[in-house]
């Protein structure tokens, strides 16, 4: 394939040829005529979402969002557990307690008494069932390892959904919306991926990375109530070495066991902290030092903004999804979505990044670079040479211009080992 008359940075306006899978030559614009006219547009490798978990993506579709945005209050809430056909699973996500307080079985039967309801919480770590979804599940009053009597159940996805409709994935919906944005590659952040889920996430037109499998990373998620010691996470660390780890840290104290944990079995190329939500300006030497990648979500603070005002301890707030004091630490940086739990859209990412407050706003490239990395070293940003994989994502308009407007609108044509996943124009 040749792509003519586009933007490479380091290059200028120049054609370029792709063969096996590759970038196979760069060159000055010639005569014949492209396969693609690229119309002086920018074009750079693809972008890399390096945290997001596709198989939750894909249930959206079948999914009712009842966050503040969405449901906003109490009949919001009410209103859209009780939409659909009487009787049917209602599945709804992205909860918070701002739009009705806390949840139980209860609660959830005074709002939708006639159907089976379950709701996931925006951290996606809390299920809550209402009586009747107990009652279809057999699970009214017993089952889990828990009596199951409120409702309310933590951190049991997997075995959670032997007892649900089979729920219909929109997979090839995330791959086209996806390559819509310029993404040509995922990591999925399981902590607990099954075996036939490559083979599940195989209808994307995307590469993929599936933490705990292969050689990618293996998932760590820590929880407060059930934290290990340093030393008991150093065991289970050192147990899958040489393999890297990556590290769910949403606390100043899961950083630190994490961070204590690193020092004692000693980093490893690729090793990372997941969202990295609470960084306390003392550790950030440490975390240079160990050589750690945060993979972060610099766009959390914008999209909950105002329940992390009230959700967050104050001597949290200032130290909660760094961004630009981390780059200038020397710490390896790179961010993740982490849809269907945050946006999906990375540009909305990036312009979250340059608009941060409290000093955490990076400049405009330096946000795009966070979805530039390789797949398996986030943070090792990627340039578009000879002998590239042709991941590639043209864009409408040139670098400079697409910087300044920081939106997916840019985004023209999307390719993945040189073979085009966007619609033709």
């Amino acid at each position: 394939m040749l792509i003519t008359d586009v933007e490479v940075e380091g290059y200028g306006r120049v054609d370029v040829r792709l063969g096996g899978g590759r970038v196979a030559g760069i060159g000055r614009p010639g005569a014949r005529r492209g396969d693609v006219d690229g119309r002086g547009g920018a074009l750079l490798l693809g972008l890399h979402d390096h945290h997001v978990h596709l198989a939750a993506l894909g249930a959206e579709a079948a999914s009712v969002r009842v966050g503040p945005a969405e449901a906003g209050d109490r009949d919001g809430l009410v209103g859209a557990l009780r939409s659909g056909p009487q009787g049917e699973w209602v599945r709804a996500v992205g909860y918070h307690e701002s739009v009705a307080g806390e949840l139980d079985r209860w609660v959830l039967d005074d709002f939708a008494p006639d159907r089976p309801v379950r709701v996931q919480h925006r951290s996606g770590a809390l299920w809550v069932w209402n009586s009747a979804a107990l009652r279809a599940a057999g699970l009214d009053g017993g089952g889990l390892g828990g009596d199951g009597g409120d409702g309310r159940f933590w951190r049991e996805d997997e075995r959670l959904r032997g007892f649900t409709p089979p729920v219909r994935l929109d997979l090839r919906g995330v791959g086209a919306r996806a390559a819509a944005y310029g993404i040509t590659g995922f990591t999925n952040a399981d902590p607990h991926p099954g075996q036939d889920l490559p083979e599940l996430l195989s209808v994307l037109p995307q590469r993929l990375v599936v933490m705990g499998i292969g050689d990618a990373p293996v998932k760590f998620l820590l929880d407060d109530a059930t934290l290990p010691t340093p030393g008991e996470l150093a065991a289970s660390v050192a147990a899958v070495r040489p393999r890297p780890v990556a590290v769910h840290c949403v606390t100043r104290v899961q950083l630190l066991v994490t961070l204590l944990a690193l020092e004692e079995t000693g980093p490893v190329a690729g090793d990372r902290i997941e969202h990295g939500s609470v960084i306390p300006a003392e550790t950030m030497p440490w975390l240079a030092r160990l050589g750690v990648t945060v993979v972060t979500q610099p766009h959390f603070p914008v999209e909950r903004g105002r329940e992390y005002a009230t959700d967050v301890d104050p001597d949290d707030q200032a130290h909660l999804y760094r961004c630009r004091s981390l780059a200038e630490a020397g710490i390896p940086l790179a961010a993740g979505t982490d849809a269907p739990y945050g946006s999906a859209d990375p540009w909305a990412v990036m312009r979250a990044a340059v608009e941060r407050s409290g000093g955490e706003a990076v400049a405009r490239r330096a946000a795009l670079d966070l979805f530039a990395g390789e797949p398996q070293h986030a943070s090792r940003v990627r340039r578009l040479a000879v002998g590239s994989v042709a991941d590639l994502c043209l864009l409408h308009v040139p670098l400079k211009e697409a910087l300044d407007l920081m939106s997916a609108d840019v985004v023209r044509a999307t390719f993945v080992g040189g073979r085009r996943i966007t619609p033709p124009e």
